[in-house]
């Protein structure tokens, strides 16, 4: 009888500890939720219904106002599409140049291939505000100012798609590679036909990484844009905070702009979640 309360005294403790567990980790979720809730009630909502008070945590009447001023007043669409193009365009061009740097890197011996390698890394350590004055004189020299070549090429270059090709690459057997030089395969058949398809996960959380990075472009972006028919949607943004005429800021058109501007985004890593889990899990099987 004793030890029967025992094991039900134990089971009880076991199941209270998982309720708490379940309730603190529910808790975290809402935390870390919180900012993109408030968001999506504050889209709702006008401006006097956010600046009430106490705050309304509750959904709006101001919906189609909301959207529709931030989707057609600032042209938040266009920004948009111009964001998508630049995005799309850096991440390939940064993908097929990191592909061929490791590449060249792993399966070809130059002279200083270790201090070419480390100096590619070097470049990570140097912060964005140190490059951008002579870039922008260089941009303004070539007479590219206001212009999509602005806004591309100068991040085609990546040191960190470089280096995580290399170590990919580095952990393929090399008899692959002398397989392929038997069979006659040159260095960008064997690169098209056997590395990129082993390269897949990686290839898609890179993808993933650089596309929301080009998204989130702002201060470039701002000084080398002049008109608004180029300018990219984190510019955009910024507008959607201004102060109106009555001397507030209509968060419920900002927080509608901003969850339009997170559709992109959000739809490119539903498609490639899988290739970014598996590009960046840590595996025991080498």
């Amino acid at each position: 009888m004793a030890g029967e309360r025992r094991r039900i005294s134990h089971r009880n403790k076991k199941k209270l500890l998982t309720l708490l567990t379940h309730a603190l980790l529910l808790l975290c979720v809402l935390l870390v939720a919180s900012p993109m809730i408030w968001a999506i009630l504050a889209s709702t909502q006008s401006p006097s219904e956010i600046y009430s008070y106490p705050p309304k945590f509750s959904f709006g009447s101001s919906v189609s106002r909301n959207f529709n001023i931030a989707w057609n007043y600032f042209n938040i669409g266009v920004m948009m599409r111009n964001s998508l193009f630049i995005a799309v365009v850096v991440t390939v061009g940064k993908i097929i140049i990191s592909l061929l740097a490791a590449l060249a890197l792993v399966y070809f011996r130059f002279p200083l291939q270790p201090l070419v390698f480390f100096i590619i890394l070097l470049t990570l350590m140097i912060p964005i505000p140190v490059v951008i004055v002579p870039l922008f004189g260089l941009i303004s020299d070539i007479g590219w100012g206001n212009t999509y070549w602005a806004l591309t090429l100068p991040f085609f270059a990546s040191a960190t798609g470089t280096f995580l090709f290399r170590q990919h690459f580095m952990s393929i057997p090399s008899t692959l590679a002398e397989a392929a030089r038997v069979d006659g395969a040159g260095p960008l058949r064997f690169l098209i036909q056997i590395l990129t398809p082993m390269s897949l996960n990686t290839i898609g959380a890179f993808c993933v990484i650089q596309f929301v990075y080009m998204w989130n472009q702002y201060l470039w972006p701002l000084l080398v844009i002049s008109g608004q028919n180029r300018q990219v949607v984190q510019v955009a943004m910024r507008r959607l905070t201004t102060v109106c005429p009555d001397g507030v800021i209509d968060w419920g058109v900002a927080m509608a702009g901003s969850l339009i501007s997170l559709v992109p985004p959000l739809i490119i890593f539903f498609l490639l979640q899988e290739q970014f889990m598996r590009g960046f899990a840590l595996s025991q099987e080498k």
